[in-house]
C-alpha cells in the first residue's frame, strides 16, 4: 500500500509539475504576443507569431480554444486577413462557453463588416438562446442584435430585443442594465424615425429616471452620459443650435467627472452590471464629436477645428489597440463635418484630400461605405461647387439623393443642388421649380430641422434676387435672420445679411445697405467665412465708391484683392490635386487611385 501510495504522489508530483510547465511557456508567450500587440507602432506579425507557437505544443482544449479567439481577435482588428480571422474565430466558437459567446460576438461583427449582416443575425440569434446562464455576454448580445436590426431600419425588431433584454436584467437583479436598455427604447428609436416632436417629452422622463437612480458613481456618470448624448443629438438634429447649449456643457462636465473615475474603484457584484454601453475612452470621443458637430451648425469653426484635433488624436491613440468599428465610423462622421468647415474657411485642397481619407476609410469597409456614400457624394458636390465645377456638383448631389433615405440629410442635399440651380440661370427652371417646391419651408416643410428650414428660406429669397423681385427676397430673408437669430445660426445670418446689404445696394438704398453688409462682414471674419468675407468686401468697396468715401473704397479694395488671391491660390493648389478627379466618380464603390490633372482651370472669374 505504502508503495502505491507514493506511486500516486509522485505520479501526481509528475503531472503538477507538467501543468506548471505548460502554464509557464503558455504564459510566457502570451505575455509576448501582449508586449508586441502593445507596442508603439504594434508589431502585430510578431504577435501572431507568437500566439501561433502555442499550438505546437498541443495544449489542453481551453488553451487551444482561447488561443483560436485570441488569433481571430487580432487578425480581425488589426489586419486585412479577414479569412483566417473567420477561420480561428469559428473554430473558437465551437469550445467553451466562455470563449464562445466572445468569439460569435466578434465573428458576426466581421460578417457586418463584410455586409453579410444575413449570415450575422442567426450566429447571434444561436449565441443568445445558449447564454442565459452568463448575464454579461447575454445582455451585450442581445444589444448588439438589436444594434444590426436597427441598421436595416427594423425598427420594432430592435425594440422587441431591447424589451427582451431590459426584462432579463430585472429577473437577474441587474437595475444598471435594466435602466440603460429602457434608456435606449423609445427616445433613440424615436430619433431614428425623425419623431422629433414625440421624443421631447421622453427625454424629459429618462432624465428624471437617471437623476433618480442609486449605484456606483461610474455606472451613474455612464447612464448620465447615454441621457445627454440622446439629448445633445435630438437638439441637433432639429437644428436648435442655442437651445443645446446647456445640455451639450453638462455632458461635457459629466465626461470630464466620469473620466476622474477608475473602472476597479468599484466592481459590481453583479455579472449582468459589467455591460457598458460603450467604453469610457469611447465616450470621451463621442462627446468630441458632438462638441464639433455643434461648432459647425453654430459657424464656430475655430472651436470644430480644435475639437476635432482633439478627437482624432485620442482615436489615433484607441485604434493602435482597439479597432473596433465604431472607431472608423468616429472618424469618418469627424472627418465629414471637418470637410464642411474647411470649404467655408477656403481650405479647399485640405478638404479634398481629407475626402480622399473617407474613400480610403470607406475602402476597408464595405459596411461603412454602405452608410456613408451619400454624405461622400454631398461632400464632393459641395467642393465642386467651391471650385465652379457645377455639372460636377449636380451629378455628385444627384448621386447622394439616389442613395439616401435620411430625410434631413435629403433636404440638406436638395438646399444645396437648388442653390447650383440657381446660380446657373435659366437652364433648369422647371427642375429647379420642382425642388423649391418640396422644400417649401412656408407649408409642408419636409423636416423639423430649425437649421434645414431657415436654409430654406434664403435658398427661396437666393432665387428672388436673381429673379429681380426684390421685396419678396427681403421677405425671405428676414424670415431666415428672425430664425437664424434665435438659434445662433451664424454662418446663415452673416449670408443673410450680405445678401440684404447687395439687395439694398441694388435698389440705391446705400446707407440700409451698410447696415447690412458692415456686421456681415464681422460676423463672417468670427466664423471665418472667406466666400461671405470676399463677398462683403466687394460691396463695401463699391458702396464706399458711390458715397465718396476713397479712404474706405481703397481699404476694402485691398481686403478683396486678398481675399480673391488667397480663394484663387488654394483653387489652384486643389484642382492640381489628383485626388481633383473624384469630382467625376458618380458609381460604385470609391475609386482606388486618381489620376493627375491636366490643369486646373485658373480664371478667376470662374473662381468668383
Amino acid at each position: 500500500m505504502a508503495a502505491q501510495a507514493a506511486a500516486a504522489a509522485q505520479a501526481a508530483a509528475a503531472q503538477a509539475a507538467q501543468a506548471e510547465a505548460a502554464e509557464s511557456w503558455y504564459l510566457a508567450l502570451l505575455g509576448f504576443a501582449e508586449h508586441f500587440r502593445t507596442s508603439s507602432p504594434p508589431k502585430i506579425r510578431l504577435c501572431v507569431h507568437c500566439l501561433q507557437a502555442v499550438f505546437p505544443f498541443k495544449p489542453p482544449q481551453r488553451i487551444e480554444a482561447r488561443t483560436h479567439l485570441q488569433l481571430g481577435s487580432v487578425l480581425y482588428h488589426h489586419t486585412k486577413n479577414s479569412e483566417q480571422a473567420r477561420s480561428h474565430l469559428e473554430k473558437a466558437i465551437q469550445q467553451f462557453e466562455d470563449v464562445k459567446f466572445e468569439a460569435a460576438s466578434l465573428l458576426s461583427e466581421l460578417y457586418c463588416q463584410e455586409n453579410s449582416v444575413d449570415t450575422a443575425k442567426p450566429l447571434l440569434r444561436k449565441a443568445i438562446q445558449i447564454s442565459q446562464q452568463t448575464p454579461y455576454w447575454h445582455c451585450r448580445l442581445l444589444f448588439q442584435l438589436a444594434q444590426l436590426h436597427t441598421l436595416e431600419k427594423d425598427l420594432v425588431s430592435a425594440c422587441d430585443l431591447l424589451g427582451v433584454g431590459a426584462e432579463y436584467a430585472r429577473v437577474v437583479g441587474s437595475e444598471y442594465t435594466r435602466c440603460s436598455h429602457h434608456l435606449r427604447l423609445p427616445p433613440q428609436l424615436l430619433l431614428m424615425e425623425r419623431k422629433l416632436q414625440e421624443v421631447h417629452p421622453l427625454l424629459t422622463l429618462c432624465g428624471q429616471i437617471v437623476e433618480n437612480w442609486q449605484g456606483n458613481p461610474i455606472q451613474k456618470e455612464s447612464l448620465r452620459v447615454f441621457f445627454l448624448v440622446l439629448q445633445v443629438t435630438h437638439y441637433l438634429d432639429a437644428g436648435q443650435v442655442k437651445s443645446v447649449k446647456p445640455c451639450l456643457k453638462q455632458l461635457q462636465q459629466c465626461i470630464q467627472t466620469i473620466s476622474t473615475l477608475h473602472d476597479d474603484e468599484i466592481l459590481p457584484s453583479n455579472p449582468a452590471d459589467l455591460f457598458h454601453w460603450l467604453p469610457k475612452e469611447h465616450m470621451c470621443v463621442l462627446v468630441y464629436l458632438v462638441t464639433v458637430m455643434h461648432s459647425m451648425q453654430a459657424g464656430y469653426l475655430e472651436k470644430a477645428q480644435k475639437y476635432t484635433d482633439k478627437a482624432l488624436m485620442q482615436l489615433e491613440k484607441l485604434k493602435m489597440l482597439d479597432c473596433s468599428p465604431i472607431l472608423s465610423s468616429f472618424q469618418v462622421i469627424l472627418l465629414e463635418h471637418i470637410i464642411m468647415c474647411r470649404l467655408v474657411t477656403g481650405h479647399k485642397a485640405t478638404a479634398l484630400q481629407e475626402i480622399s481619407q473617407v474613400c480610403q476609410l470607406c475602402q476597408q469597409s464595405p459596411r461603412l461605405f454602405s452608410n456613408h456614400a451619400a454624405q461622400l457624394h454631398t461632400l464632393l458636390g459641395l467642393y465642386c461647387v467651391s471650385v465652379n465645377c457645377m455639372d460636377n456638383a449636380e451629378a455628385q448631389f444627384t448621386t447622394a439623393l439616389r442613395l439616401t433615405n435620411h430625410q434631413e440629410l435629403w433636404a440638406f442635399i436638395v438646399t444645396n443642388l437648388a442653390s447650383v440651380y440657381i446660380r446657373e440661370g435659366n437652364r433648369h427652371q422647371e427642375v429647379l421649380y420642382s425642388l423649391l417646391e418640396r422644400i417649401n419651408p412656408d407649408h409642408s416643410f419636409p423636416v423639423s430641422s430649425h437649421c434645414l428650414r431657415a436654409a430654406a428660406f434664403y435658398v427661396r429669397g437666393l432665387f428672388s434676387f436673381f429673379q429681380g423681385r426684390y421685396n419678396e427676397a427681403k421677405r425671405f430673408l428676414r424670415e431666415t435672420l428672425k430664425m437664424s437669430n434665435a438659434e445662433d445660426l451664424n454662418r446663415l445670418t452673416a449670408c443673410s445679411l450680405v445678401l440684404l446689404g447687395h439687395i439694398f445696394y441694388v435698389l440705391g438704398n446705400h446707407r440700409e445697405s451698410n447696415n447690412m453688409v458692415v456686421p456681415a462682414m464681422q460676423l463672417a471674419s468670427k466664423i471665418p467665412d472667406m466666400s461671405v468675407q470676399l463677398w462683403s468686401s466687394a460691396l463695401l468697396r463699391d458702396l464706399n465708391k458711390a458715397c465718396g468715401n476713397a479712404i474706405d473704397a481703397h481699404e476694402a479694395a485691398q481686403m478683396h484683392q486678398n481675399f480673391s488671391q488667397q480663394l484663387l491660390q488654394d483653387h489652384i493648389e486643389a484642382c492640381s490635386l489628383p485626388e481633383h478627379n473624384l469630382i467625376t466618380w458618380t458609381d460604385g464603390p470609391p475609386p482606388m487611385q486618381f489620376q493627375a490633372q491636366n490643369g486646373p482651370n485658373t480664371s478667376l472669374a470662374s473662381l468668383l
